[in-house]
């Protein structure tokens, strides 16, 4: 059983998605959740799934291995980021396979406050035909890992930053989860 430790910041609609699609996995589940925030309504998303819960801050994160600790403490395999705003350290992810999505077509509007609406109304200030979602490696830089996966949609010329994300998060909770298994199981195929 290959398990992932999703980690989010805010509402977690996708980490949501992610542990429902995991469910009833013969292969993976979803282990924890981590935040960073400990009023991400992730957390509560979780809890009411039945899936352990961690918060932690910046000390425990950058300057302990208490995380790292406890991820390897939990055999864990994935970590995987899900609307997490802060970079991960070197030790989780050279420790870890670390995914993360982004709600657009990489490189183009990634990097340091790209996220949320930030990333659709830049999308739709600069006349963009399209946008998408991205699904890569995590490095030790925002939204600079190795591309894994994109799908792409129209942007419209009727669109605001609203009805764009609506859009690309019908991509996110279609494809992230199908790629995490895919990553996961490929992995396993492998060893």
């Amino acid at each position: 059983m290959k398990r992932i430790a999703i980690f989010a910041s805010g509402s977690g609609t996708n980490a949501q998605n992610i542990i429902e699609y995991f469910k009833n996995s013969r292969d993976v589940t979803v282990d924890s959740l981590w935040s960073n925030n400990e009023e991400a309504y992730a957390l509560i998303r979780a809890e009411k799934l039945g899936v352990e819960t961690f918060t932690f801050d910046r000390d425990e994160l950058y300057h302990s291995i208490d995380v790292l600790e406890e991820l390897s403490d939990r055999k864990i395999d994935m970590i995987v980021l899900a609307g997490f705003l802060w970079l991960l350290p070197s030790n989780l992810t050279s420790e870890f396979i670390t995914v993360n999505i982004h709600p657009a077509l990489l490189p183009k509007f990634g990097g340091k406050g790209m996220y949320g609406k930030f990333v659709h109304e830049a999308v739709i200030n600069k006349k963009e035909k399209e946008s998408g979602i991205t699904i890569h490696f995590v490095n030790e830089n925002y939204d600079s890992g190795s591309v894994i996966f994109q799908a792409k949609c129209p942007v419209l010329a009727s669109d605001t930053a609203d009805s764009l994300a609506e859009r690309i998060h019908q991509l996110e909770y279609e494809h992230y989860p199908k790629v995490i298994e895919e990553l996961l199981l490929k992995d396993e195929e492998s060893e």
